[in-house]
C-alpha cells in the first residue's frame, strides 16, 4: 500500500487491497470475538440472502410475541454475527439461547422496560427480561440521545437477558459521531474460577468500545469477552466434533482442556484473558470485576460472586438470568470542535494502517475493521452459513431449500 502524504490524513485503506493484504480464511483478528469465526469456517456451507436470514429471525421473534419492531432490531443484531464473520453470537444461539429464552419465559417478549432514575445523563432501568438483543440497542440509542444533549449519556441497566454481540451496539454509537461502551456481567452464571480459586465465580462478562475511525464504514469496535474466549467459541468447536487450543480451557487442576465438550458436562472452566496467573491473568479477572462491578453492582443487577456461589461442589453453574449492563456514550463534540476529533480520529487509525506489515504482506489493521469488510462483501454476495445451521432453519420453516452451496467459502472475504 502506498503510503499517503506525510502532511495530510492517511487514506482508508480499501477492500481491494494488493494482493496478500486481505483476510485469510479462519484468521484471527485483532479482537477476541473477531476471531469467532469457528462456526464459519466450515468447508460445508450454504450461501444465503442476508435479507432472508433477516426476515427468518424476525419471524422467528414475531411469531413468540415479540412486537414487530423490536424484532427488526433483535434480528438485525443477531445475523450481525453472521454478516460480520462472528458466527458463535450469530444465527447459531438462535435455537440454542434466545428461542428457548422466550418459550420458557425467562425473557418476555412484551416486556415494557422501567425507568427507575433519570437523571438527565444518568438513567436507571429495569429491563423486566426484554429480549436483551433488543434491549441493549435501545439503552445504547438512549445513551446516545442524553450524550448530545448533555455530552455524555449513562444507562445502566438490570433485569436483561442475553444480548449478543457487544460491538453491534456500541457500532450504533460510533455511526453518530460519538464514543459507545457496552459492559455486561453474566447474570448468576459462573464459568470461570479467580486465580487460585477453587470454585467458579464469574462468567465471560464481556466489553466493547467503539468510535468513529478511518472513514463512517470502518469504525473502531473492540469486542471481547475478559475471559480467554466467550462460551460460544467452545460451543461451536463442539458441533463441528473439533478440538480447541490449550489455553481456552482448564481443569479442577488447572491443566489444559482441549475437548470442547467437556465445558457443558462441567469439567472445564473456561481460563482468564492472560492465561496464568504467573502470565497475566490477574489482568483478564481484573477487567472482568472490574465489568461486574460497572454493569452490575451499580444497578443492582444478580452478580456472579455472591453468597451462594460458595455452595455446591465448585463446578461451573448458575444461569444467565438478570444480566446487568452499563451503555455509555461520550459525544466529543461536547468537549472540543467534533471536525478536528474526527480528522485526528483518520489520522490515528490510518496512522496505524500504514504500518509495515511484519511478514510484508498481510495489512495491519485494527479491531473491526476486517468484520466490517466481511460485512460489505457478504451483504452483496451471501452470508455463509454452516450447512448444519442452515438446515436447522430450514427444518424450523424459516428458510426454503434454495440457497446455494457456498464452493470454497471459509468465512472472511471472499
Amino acid at each position: 500500500m502506498t503510503p499517503p502524504d506525510q502532511h495530510t490524513a492517511p487514506r482508508p485503506p480499501h477492500a481491494h487491497a494488493p494482493a496478500g493484504t486481505g483476510p485469510r480464511p479462519g484468521r484471527d483478528t485483532a479482537t477476541d470475538t473477531a476471531t469467532d469465526t469457528v462456526a464459519d469456517a466450515a468447508p460445508d456451507t450454504v450461501t444465503v440472502d442476508h435479507g432472508e436470514l433477516l426476515v427468518a429471525a424476525r419471524e422467528a421473534f414475531t411469531t413468540r410475541g415479540v412486537p414487530e419492531a423490536r424484532a427488526a432490531t433483535a434480528a438485525d443484531a443477531l445475523c450481525y454475527g453472521d454478516l460480520a464473520g462472528l458466527g458463535s453470537h450469530g444465527l447459531f444461539n438462535l435455537t440454542r439461547l434466545y428461542l428457548p429464552l422466550l418459550e420458557s419465559g425467562r425473557a418476555d417478549p412484551a416486556a415494557e422496560p422501567r425507568t427507575v432514575t433519570d437523571l438527565g445523563a444518568c438513567v436507571l432501568i429495569d429491563s423486566r427480561r426484554s429480549l436483551g438483543l433488543w434491549s441493549a440497542a435501545h439503552a445504547m440509542d438512549l445513551a446516545a440521545e442524553r450524550a448530545g444533549r448533555h455530552g455524555v449519556g449513562l444507562v445502566s441497566v438490570r433485569n436483561a437477558t442475553h444480548f449478543g454481540c457487544a460491538g453491534y451496539h456500541t457500532a450504533r454509537a460510533a455511526r453518530q459521531g460519538m464514543i459507545g461502551v457496552l459492559a455486561g456481567n453474566c447474570g448468576g452464571q459462573r464459568i470461570a474460577r479467580p486465580p487460585r480459586g477453587a470454585l467458579a465465580m464469574l462468567g465471560t462478562n464481556p466489553l466493547s468500545v467503539a468510535a468513529p475511525a478511518l472513514d463512517d464504514d470502518h469504525p473502531f469496535v473492540l469486542d471481547m469477552s475478559t475471559t480467554a474466549v466467550p462460551t460460544g467459541r467452545i460451543r461451536t468447536a463442539a458441533r463441528r466434533g473439533e478440538s480447541i487450543p490449550a489455553g481456552w480451557l482448564e481443569d479442577a487442576d488447572g491443566a489444559p482442556v482441549t475437548d470442547p465438550a467437556a465445558f457443558d458436562r462441567g469439567e472445564a472452566y473456561l481460563r482468564w484473558l492472560g492465561g496464568d496467573p504467573e502470565t497475566g491473568a490477574y489482568k483478564g479477572y481484573g477487567l472482568g470485576l472490574a465489568v461486574e462491578m460497572l454493569a452490575a453492582l451499580l444497578p443492582g443487577a444478580g452478580v456472579g460472586p455472591s453468597p451462594d456461589a460458595l455452595a455446591g461442589d465448585g463446578r461451573p453453574h448458575g444461569r444467565d438470568d438478570d444480566i446487568g449492563f452499563l451503555a455509555l456514550a461520550v459525544a466529543p463534540g461536547a468537549l472540543r470542535a467534533e471536525e478536528d476529533f474526527r480528522a485526528e480520529a483518520r489520522s490515528l487509525f490510518g496512522t496505524l494502517t500504514q504500518c509495515p506489515p511484519a511478514d510484508g504482506h498481510t495489512g495491519v489493521r485494527y479491531p473491526g475493521w476486517w468484520e466490517a469488510e466481511r460485512a460489505r462483501v457478504r451483504r452483496d454476495e451471501g452470508v455463509p452459513l454452516p450447512a448444519h445451521l442452515y438446515e436447522e432453519l430450514v427444518g424450523l420453516g424459516l428458510l426454503p431449500h434454495s440457497a446455494r452451496p457456498a464452493a470454497g467459502a471459509q468465512g472472511g472475504v471472499r
